[in-house]
């Protein structure tokens, strides 16, 4: 399948006016959203003080993972990247499943960000403000006042992506220093080392309660900020140099904080709200319910203030980043054509981001709660992970030829452990959530159908083919899930421990067929062609390429 010729130019209308800075602030300001205001206490009621060990698991997961997108992303810096590697490499099917489950995970966060502020809002010390949250969910005022956010976050982004880019960028200095001074401050303020091994030692329930955290407290849902500057590769402005820098340095550098947060947050927890131990934790504004409970006022009103900014900055992003990924699946063939176009003037795709804009009041309106997006969006996060490690090396075979601005000698290691990693946190989610969210998976493909079984089987059977790995692979998952050990919410027919090997090593099968199933399909000589013209094209003069730094 060839892109059409209209979006293609369109493509062309994006400003590259972003440069490593304002990448990195894109990656640092995803992943600093609600997560850090959330994630520290839902993470230590599910694993205590080990809730520090998962944290590092889950950047090391991320890090692994975004490797391999590293280096696809300078490959085709195009924008919605995300979306469009498994197209590149295996075809229509494998394709589709990808986008859809990037952009399902993706698109949903910005209705949990809206969420996040306003659950934290309902602190307040207003009858009003309480009557927001009801300790589960948003009530009909809360979802009213998230819904007024989500017009903001849109609103900032039609205008331009310069606009965008100076607005976030202020916006990420404000959320690393809060982050940081909140964990400065609580470990001043109060610090129980008897914490770290009372109320059942450092893992109280097990390690396998610290290999769920990974997955479903909001862990992998703060990593998963680091795609956000590939799907803004069309926008930069040196993507083989900037996109790594970006990727690499936003995923370190939270980690750092949110490992401070963890600590300082399981030495401030009073000791009388320990009583039922770690898992008996409810509070509804976290840090500020800590910061109140130790005397520090000013750091409450402080983080009332960062509910709003530190949530709307990431939704802000991916409003902006979910735009580009419609119009890369449109690319792709499995949208109407509105949806690939982009405004001449500004450089902003409209339509998408409109259709994102109702997608997100329909997420808002079935999950109220930061918490029951959380896990959904994890879980679709990791889904969408798997194609990267097996498209980044079935595209060395197929497409040697194509320039490699990022390209690690260890990929071969790299990959392999990427698809195991991402398969270890998809298990770790735990039954039944692990076999919802894969249904939620499979209802994208009527769209797929549409676009896809009018064609002839011999042009449709190649992608049939060559995406049977990937089906496959969601059914034998959601099947080890069920069966697995009960520590994983599963029947308890696979063993403790033999469960994880069992798992690894169907990711390696998995892996090898993914591998070997990719064909030179339309897709990717289509867009070779592209990388070819654009390398023969006329270098730009000072002028026309010079651009305000962002």
């Amino acid at each position: 399948m060839s892109e059409p010729e209209s979006t293609t130019a369109s493509h062309q209308h994006y400003r590259r006016s972003l440069g490593t800075i304002s990448l990195t602030a894109v990656g640092l300001g995803s992943i600093i959203g609600s997560g850090w205001l959330f994630g520290a206490e839902r993470a230590a009621r599910l694993a205590g003080p080990a809730s520090i060990v998962a944290w590092v698991i889950g950047a090391a997961v991320a890090l692994t993972i975004a490797l391999t997108y590293s280096e696809l992303g300078s490959m085709f810096p195009k924008a919605g990247g995300m979306v469009r590697y498994g197209q590149y490499s295996h075809g229509s099917l494998a394709g589709y499943l990808a986008a859809w489950a990037n952009w399902i995970a993706i698109v949903s966060v910005i209705p949990g960000e809206a969420t996040a502020s306003v659950q934290y809002m309902s602190s307040w010390d207003f009858d009003w403000a309480k009557g927001l949250y009801d300790g589960r969910e948003l009530s009909v005022s809360g979802v009213a006042l998230a819904s007024v956010l989500l017009l903001v976050y849109f609103a900032l982004n039609w205008f331009a992506i310069t606009l965008f880019a100076k607005t976030n960028t202020a916006i990420t200095v404000f959320k690393v220093v809060v982050p940081t001074l909140t964990a400065g401050a609580l470990l001043f303020a109060h610090f129980d080392t008897r914490h770290f091994t009372d109320h059942g030692g450092f893992a109280p329930n097990g390690w396998s309660a610290v290999f769920t955290a990974v997955a479903v407290s909001g862990i992998v849902w703060a990593f998963n900020g680091f795609q956000s500057p590939l799907n803004l590769a069309g926008e930069a402005r040196d993507p083989g140099k900037s996109l790594p820098k970006a990727v690499i340095g936003s995923i370190l550098i939270a980690l750092v904080i949110y490992v401070a947060l963890q600590i300082a947050f399981l030495g401030a927890v009073p000791t009388a709200d320990l009583a039922n131990g770690w898992s008996g934790l409810g509070y509804t504004s976290p840090l500020a319910d800590l910061a109140i409970a130790w005397g520090l006022n000013w750091l409450a009103l402080l983080l009332y203030a960062d509910a709003f900014v530190s949530p709307s900055g990431t939704g802000m992003i991916y409003a902006a980043t979910t735009s580009r990924m419609i119009h890369g699946v449109q690319e792709n063939g499995h949208l109407p054509s509105v949806f690939g176009k982009v405004d001449r003037r500004t450089g902003i795709p409209r339509p998408a981001l409109v259709l994102n804009l109702v997608v997100a009041f329909g997420f808002l309106a079935v999950f109220r709660g930061w918490g029951s997006l959380a896990e959904i969006v994890s879980v679709a996060t990791v889904i969408s992970y798997i194609t990267g490690p097996v498209a980044v090396m079935a595209l060395r075979r197929l497409a040697p030829e194509l320039p490699r601005p990022v390209r690690l000698r260890a990929m071969p290691v790299i990959a392999p452990v990427a698809m195991v990693f991402g398969s270890l946190v998809l298990y770790w989610a735990r039954w039944p959530l692990t076999g919802k969210v894969i249904l939620l998976m499979a209802a994208g493909l009527p769209i797929w159908a549409f676009y896809e079984l009018r064609k002839p089987f011999a042009e449709l059977k190649p992608h049939l083919k060559a995406g049977a790995w990937m089906i496959a692979y969601l059914f034998v998952m959601a099947g080890v899930s069920w069966a697995g050990s009960a520590d994983f919410g599963g029947r308890g027919y696979l063993p403790e421990g033999w469960d994880l090997i069992v798992v690894a090593v169907i990711a390696l099968a998995f892996y090898a067929w993914g591998v070997r199933s990719a064909w030179a399909n339309p897709s990717l000589a289509a867009v070779k062609r592209e990388l070819l013209e654009t390398d023969a094209a006329p270098a730009p003069t000072r002028e026309s390429a010079a651009v305000p730094q962002a």
